[in-house]
């Protein structure tokens, strides 16, 4: 009878240590601070990239930029070289370069604009559906890091992506 307690014993620890593994094992990533600069190497705000249902939730708050409509979407490299950010490379489209089933590239976030105010200030929350935090090739990890770049003008193609004019390097923190 004492040896089948003491069994039930380590068999209940046993069980708890993998409980506490697996919880721990599937948190969540923490939220990443991107800093967000001008060509002049000003800090013009700050995105928040926090892991979403459905992608990645991206809080933009942002000040200094030029009034009106700006696209937003994540670039293949981890570099925001000014003037012009084209160190940012082409939109992310994942570590194995495949696009979604729509043909976006993953750094594209559909039906987006950054509408930014009269005194240069803007705020927003967006889903970018086809992006994640974790290890996968999706992962804005995955290339040694990527970019968040805010266009001149509201722009989806990437073919003809209009002028950049703030860029951020998001790396885990």
């Amino acid at each position: 009878m004492k040896t089948f307690a003491i069994a039930v014993c380590i068999v209940a620890l046993g069980s708890g240590v993998l409980v506490t593994q697996a919880v721990g094992g599937n948190a969540a990533p923490k939220p990443v601070t991107v800093e967000i600069k001008n060509a002049q190497g000003q800090s013009v705000g700050a995105a928040v990239l926090t892991e979403a249902t459905h992608g990645v939730k991206i809080k933009l708050d942002v000040k200094g930029l030029p009034p009106g409509e700006h696209s937003l979407h994540i670039h293949q490299n981890a570099k925001c070289e000014p003037p012009d950010f084209k160190s940012a490379g082409p939109h992310f489209n994942g570590a194995g370069g495949h696009a979604d089933h729509s043909g976006l590239a993953a750094g594209d976030i559909p039906d987006f604009s950054l509408i930014v105010g009269a005194d240069g200030a803007g705020h927003a929350t967006v889903i970018a559906p086809n992006i994640t935090l974790g290890s996968d090739d999706h992962s804005v990890f995955s290339n040694g890091g990527t970019a968040i770049v805010i266009h001149a003008v509201a722009s989806e193609a990437s073919s003809s992506a209009p002028p950049r004019i703030a860029c951020g390097v998001i790396r885990p923190e």
